[in-house]
This record gives C-alpha cells, structure tokens and sequence, in this order.
C-alpha cells in the first residue's frame, strides 16, 4: 500500500503541475481562439527569471514565486500589443505561425542570455526534507505543490463562476461582438487573457525549477504535455483541463513506478486511446472555459 500511496501522491503533485501549465494554454485559447506555441517558452522564461532571482540576484524563493511570474506577463502584454493583436481575427494558422516563431525567439534568446547548460534551483529550506503520508515517504516539496495546485484550482473556479471579470471573460469567449455592445472593452480583455495565461506558465515554471532541471528544453517538453493535457480534456475546458492533466499525472506516476520501460509512451498511447473514443476530447467540442 505504501508503494501504491506514493505513486498516487506523485500522480497527483505531476498533475496539479501540469493543470496549472495547460489551463494557461486552455484559457487562451477559449478566450481568444489562438493556439499558443510559445506557451511552454513562457512556461520556461519563468523558469530561468526565478534562477536569476534567487541563485544571482540572492532573492528569497517566495520573491521569485511573485516577481517572475509577473515579469512574463509584462512580457506578454508587450508581445500582445506589438504582435498578436493583428492576427486575432484571421485564421488559426496565423496564429499558430506567429506563436511558434516567437517559441524558437525566445528559445534562442534564452540560450544568448543563460547559455546551454543545465542550472539547478534549491526548494527553500522551509519546503526540504520529507514528510510520512499514506504509508510512505514524500518530499515535502512536492506537498507544497499539492496544495499550491488546489489554490489556483479554488481561485480559478471562483473566478470564472463568482467574479465579475470572469463572467466577462466568458461573454468575450461566446461572443466578442456582442460583448462589445454591451459596452465590454474586449481590447483590454483580451490582452489581459493573454498575460493571465502567460502568467499561469510562468507560475509553473517557477513551481517546477525546484523539480526539474532549468534548461533551453524544458519549454519543448512541457509544451507536448500540455497539448496532450488539452487534447484528452478537450481544447479550451477549464474542466477538462483537469481531467486531462490528472489523468497524465496517473499515467505518468503509476507507469514510472511499475511500467518505467515504457512511460514515455503512456502518455501518447493514453491520447490516442481517448481521441479513438472521444475526437472532441473528455469534455467534447466547444466547452468553455
């Protein structure tokens, strides 16, 4: 049982992770119809600002987890004003041009700036050690995650469902035109989507360089497993963008546990088997966020 309460625990802190990354991408696209390529680059700028915080700059990791996801959203903002503005009411395939060459900048700008190599970011000595839960051993990081995953899930609900600014996210995702009737500046709202988004990723990013190695291709993994997230929940599903980020958390931490020889397929098997079922994804076509 212990073995089993681990690999559930690691299911769980891998999928909060990835909900918080893909709900990002998710929301973007529910609101203003673009796929964002450069969501996992965004994902990994935070990444690399929370390093320069904390390993240069001598920040505290609470600073970082503030500061760098901030930092990306001015960035998106700008990026949203010079660029994205003009493709938003042309076809999809613009966007997906226009996203994935800003990936291969940032990638490249990342590479100028930090260099190649692999950097390695400490949790805060508050979060180190581990921690007994269901019969075994868990890194207390990880819980932190755990938890961190379930705020931003609470706060997210309640924004699209309680708050006034998420009642008109939604009005701008059914219906920009009559949105603007009502008196709606859809401009603002949709660069404010955008830098939301962008900040989710930094988030993530700044979350997972504790975890993972910071490096120039972290952005490339994250951005596959998040399309994979989005694709079994179903494209723009703030829902099923927690159902598919779960369910790769499963799959990721049960198959690395017993099934390690074959984990890197799981995922991509798992999508395949629900899209045999499901095209639309989980939540099917045209959910909203």
């Amino acid at each position: 049982m212990s073995g089993i309460g681990s690999a559930l625990l690691n299911s769980l802190d891998i999928g909060l992770l990835l909900f918080i990354i893909a709900v990002g991408l998710n929301i973007v696209f529910g609101v203003l119809n673009i796929i964002n390529f450069a969501h996992g680059a965004l994902y990994m700028l935070g990444a690399y600002l929370a390093f320069t915080l904390i390993n240069i700059a001598g920040m505290p990791f609470w600073s970082a987890l503030i500061l760098a996801p901030i930092g990306v959203a001015i960035l998106a903002v700008i990026i949203d004003r010079l660029l994205l503005q003009f493709i938003y009411n042309r076809d999809i395939a613009d966007s997906l041009l226009l996203t994935f060459a800003l990936l291969l900048i940032i990638n490249e700008s990342v590479r100028l700036i930090w260099g190649s190599g692999i950097e390695v970011v400490e949790p805060p000595s508050l979060l180190a050690g581990s921690i007994d839960l269901l019969g075994g051993s868990v890194a207390t990081y990880s819980v932190f995650v755990i938890v961190i995953g379930l705020v931003i899930l609470a706060g997210l609900w309640y924004l699209f469902n309680r708050t006034r600014i998420g009642r008109i996210m939604r009005a701008a995702s059914l219906d920009r035109e009559m949105a603007e009737a009502l008196c709606i500046n859809t401009r603002l709202v949709v660069t404010g989507v955008f830098a939301f988004g962008a900040w989710l990723a930094a988030l993530g990013g700044v979350i997972a360089a504790p975890m993972r190695a910071v490096d120039p291709g972290m952005g490339d993994k994250i951005i596959i497993e998040s399309f994979i997230v989005v694709v079994i929940g179903g494209l723009g599903s703030f829902p099923g963008a927690l159902i598919g980020a779960l369910i790769l958390g499963l799959i990721h931490g049960f198959g690395g546990r017993y099934l390690p020889e074959v984990n890197l397929l799981l995922p991509f098997v798992g999508m395949a088997l629900v899209l045999l079922f499901k095209p639309n994804g989980i939540m099917g076509k045209g959910a909203s966020v």
